[in-house]
C-alpha cells in the first residue's frame, strides 16, 4: 500500500457530537464554574423561550445540590407547554435537532445545541445520563426517560422510560418540563447561576423564578409585570443577507415554477412588480423553472437583487423588552436607586437581519461605589451574557463613549468610573455571536453604531440628573452659608434699623427660603 493510500485509509467521518465531545470548550464548558451557570443557563432560556412561545406566564424552579466535591446535581422545571414522548428524546439528545434553526424569528435558542451540549457534558464528567420529565395538558400522566446521547451517530439512547399516573410521587403536577443533570462544576456567586438569574429578572420582568442554591439558600425573585411581550413573528430571508452558496441551494430546493414565483414566495419584500424587474435587469427569463438557472445566471441575478432598494425586512420579528419594562426590571432588583433611565432604538438591519437595541443606565451610590468601574450587563434576546465581555460589540461600544461628558470618570479605552449599572440588550431574529457558546457578540459597524446611539441617549438623561444633583447640592452650600450668618447680619441690621432683632432674623431667613423655592423650581 502506498503512503497516499495509508493516509486516505486513515480517514473516517465524524458526528457532530463527536466534535463537540472533543471540543466542549466551543460550548462553554472550558472550566467547572463557567459549566454549572452553561447548563442552568440553557436550561433556562429553553423554559422561557417554551413559555413564551405558549402564551404562558413562566414560572421556572431552579435546584443545585452538592453531592460531591465539585459534583453537583441541576434540576431546572417550568410551566410551559410540555413535549410529546415522540420527541423528547431527540429534542435533549440529538444535535441541531430543534425548530427555530430554520426561523428567521427573536429566539434564544438558534441551533439546536444548547441543551444537547449540557447531556453531552453530564455523560462526559459524571457519565450519568439524563432524566427528563414532560407532560402536556392533554396527559393524563408525566412522561419519564433517562437517555444519553451516542456520539458516534449523534442519536439518542434510551436508557428507561416510564409512564408516572397523574399525583403519584415523582410526577408533574400540571404541564411542563423538567430536566436533571448530574455533572462536574463549581459554584460561585460572582459570574455565576446567582448573577445570571438576577440579569434575567432583569431582560424578563414576567418571570418568575423560584432558587435554592447549594448551600441551602431559598430565594424568589418575583415577576415585575404580569404581562407577556408580544410574540415575534417569523419572516422570510432578505436577498440583502443571502450569500451565493445559499442562494443556489434555495433555488434547487424550491418548489415554485417560475423564477418570478421562487422570488416571490421564498423572500420577504418581493413583490410581482420588483421579481419581474430583478429578472429583466439580470437578463433572465422570469417564467423559467428556478432549477434551471446556471450557477453564473444565479450570481448575476443576485447581485441585481442586492444592488436594488428593496424595502427592509418587516419588524413585527422582533419583541424588544420596552423601555418601561426594562425600567420596571431594573427598578424591582434596585429599589433604591436614585435614578434609572432606559431608552429603545428604532429597528435597523444588518446583512437583511433586522435587530434592535436597548440601553439602561442605573445611578445608585447604595449600591455601587464611586471609584469602582460601572457594571456593565449584557443581554441578546432577553439572554444575559457572563463572560468574554472584552470581545463582545457591547462592551467596545461602552469603552468608545467619552462618558465624561455625561458627568462619570473615565480612563481612555476603559469602563467609565461611578456608582453606576448600564445595562445593554440586543435582539435580533440571528444574534451574530462570535461562538457556538452565545457568549459575545460581533462587532459588525453597524451593531456598534447602533449600540452606541442607544448609550449616547441615556447618557444624556444621566448627565442631566447628575447636573441637576450638583446644582443641588452647590445651593445647599450656599443657604447653609448664609443661615450661618443669619445670627450676625440680623443683630447689624436691628441696630441700623432700630427694628427688633428676632422679626429681621425672621425676615432673612424668609428670603433665604423663598431663595431655595426658586431655585428648586428651575432645578427640576
Amino acid at each position: 500500500m502506498g503512503i497516499a493510500e495509508e493516509l486516505a485509509a486513515r480517514q473516517r467521518e465524524i458526528s457532530i457530537s463527536e466534535f463537540f465531545e472533543k471540543n466542549k470548550h466551543l460550548l462553554g464548558f472550558d472550566n467547572p464554574a463557567k459549566a454549572l451557570l452553561i447548563v442552568v443557563k440553557e436550561a433556562v432560556d429553553n423554559s422561557i423561550d417554551a413559555c413564551m412561545e405558549a402564551g404562558i406566564l413562566p414560572t421556572i424552579k431552579v435546584k443545585i445540590k452538592e453531592i460531591g466535591e465539585e459534583r453537583y446535581r441541576v434540576e431546572v422545571e417550568d410551566n410551559g407547554p410540555g413535549l410529546p414522548p415522540s420527541v423528547v428524546p431527540k429534542t435533549f439528545g440529538k444535535f441541531l435537532y430543534g425548530s427555530r434553526f430554520h426561523r428567521l424569528c427573536q429566539a434564544r435558542g438558534q441551533q439546536g445545541i444548547g441543551i444537547k451540549g449540557c447531556v453531552l457534558y453530564a455523560q462526559l464528567t459524571t457519565a450519568k445520563p439524563a432524566q427528563i420529565w414532560s407532560k402536556t395538558s392533554e396527559m393524563d400522566y408525566t412522561y419519564f426517560v433517562e437517555l444519553k446521547i451516542d456520539v458516534t451517530r449523534n442519536e439518542p439512547v434510551i436508557l428507561k422510560e416510564e409512564r408516572i399516573p397523574l399525583g403519584e410521587k415523582g410526577g408533574l403536577k400540571e404541564h411542563g418540563i423538567r430536566i436533571g443533570l448530574e455533572v462536574i462544576g463549581r459554584y460561585r456567586r460572582s459570574k455565576g447561576v446567582d448573577e445570571y438569574l438576577l440579569e434575567t429578572a432583569i431582560a424578563n420582568p414576567f418571570v418568575r423564578i423560584e432558587y435554592e442554591a447549594p448551600d441551602g439558600r431559598k430565594e424568589v425573585i418575583e415577576r415585575a409585570t404580569d404581562h407577556l411581550p408580544k410574540l415575534p413573528k417569523e419572516i422570510k430571508p432578505h436577498p440583502y443577507g443571502i450569500e451565493l452558496g445559499i442562494f443556489l441551494r434555495m433555488l434547487k430546493a424550491s418548489r415554485s415554477r417560475t423564477l418570478e414565483g421562487f422570488l416571490v414566495n421564498e423572500f420577504c419584500r418581493i413583490g410581482t412588480t420588483t421579481a419581474r424587474k430583478a429578472c429583466k435587469l439580470a437578463k433572465l427569463d422570469g417564467t423559467i423553472n428556478p432549477h434551471d438557472l446556471t450557477q453564473k445566471d444565479a450570481e448575476r441575478l443576485l447581485k441585481v437583487l442586492q444592488g436594488m432598494p428593496i424595502q427592509r425586512p418587516p419588524l413585527d420579528c422582533l419583541s424588544p423588552i420596552g423601555s418601561k419594562d426594562l425600567e420596571a426590571g431594573l427598578r424591582k432588583l434596585f429599589p433604591n436607586a436614585e435614578f434609572i433611565a432606559a431608552y429603545t432604538r428604532e429597528p435597523n438591519v444588518y446583512r437583511g437581519n433586522p435587530f434592535q437595541v436597548e440601553a439602561a443606565v442605573v445611578y445608585d451610590p447604595t449600591r455601587f461605589g464611586q471609584a469602582d468601574p460601572v457594571r456593565l450587563i449584557r443581554f441578546a434576546n432577553r439572554a444575559p451574557l457572563l463572560y468574554q465581555q472584552s470581545a463582545c460589540a457591547i462592551y467596545k461600544a461602552v469603552t468608545s463613549i467619552d462618558w465624561r461628558r455625561y458627568g462619570l470618570n473615565q480612563a481612555k479605552g476603559s469602563l467609565p468610573i461611578g456608582p453606576c449599572l448600564i445595562a445593554v440588550h440586543l435582539c435580533s431574529v440571528w444574534v451574530p455571536f462570535i461562538s457556538e457558546g452565545k457568549e459575545a457578540i460581533a462587532s459588525y459597524p453597524i451593531i456598534l453604531k447602533e449600540i452606541r446611539l442607544a448609550l449616547q441617549q441615556v447618557g444624556r438623561k444621566l448627565s442631566a440628573y447628575l447636573s441637576g444633583k450638583r446644582r443641588a447640592h452647590l445651593e445647599l452650600q450656599r443657604r447653609e452659608l448664609f443661615q450661618r450668618y443669619a445670627g450676625e447680619v440680623s443683630k447689624a441690621l436691628s441696630s441700623l434699623a432700630e427694628e427688633p432683632e428676632a422679626d429681621v432674623k425672621r425676615l432673612i431667613l424668609g428670603l433665604i427660603e423663598k431663595r431655595r423655592k426658586t431655585q428648586s423650581v428651575k432645578i427640576e
